[in-house]
């Protein structure tokens, strides 16, 4: 894994018939959090209020409440689809350390950043606390 995992935030109101210009924003900063921190031991999911779609290996998330759309690079996109069934964060970081060639340090860093960004802007749910 080259490459961190990240996402962008696509200005949805540049998107008048995707795919043809897309306003690309750079990755700002989110504000405050929710009040309890994501742990390996967290369980999180998909909200239900997104659709995506594969845009080659990339992928796009369109939130249904604030009408941002967000795309995510492949490694973004395999995590985004591992989502899609409920999974502690071990789990995920667990499968990307199978998957590709990452310090197991850096993995859970980038992860939990990830998934703390997608979930301060509605993108995942947080389900609970898996028991180790």
């Amino acid at each position: 894994m080259n490459e961190p995992i990240s996402y962008r935030v696509l200005n949805a109101h540049a998107l008048p018939g995707l795919p043809a210009k897309l306003t690309i924003q750079p990755l700002k900063d989110f504000g405050a959090r929710m009040d309890a921190s994501l742990s390996v031991h967290s369980i999180v999911v998909v909200a239900s209020e997104q659709v995506s779609c594969p845009l080659g290996e990339e992928s796009a998330i369109l939130n249904l409440r604030n009408s941002v759309y967000y795309g995510m690079n492949p490694v973004g996109t395999r995590v985004w689809n591992l989502l899609k069934q409920p999974r502690s964060v071990e789990e995920l970081r667990n499968t990307l350390l199978n998957e590709y060639e990452v310090d197991a340090e850096l993995c859970e860093r980038d992860l939990l950043g990830l998934l703390e960004k997608m979930r301060s802007e509605g993108l995942i749910e947080v389900r609970g606390v898996a028991t180790p």
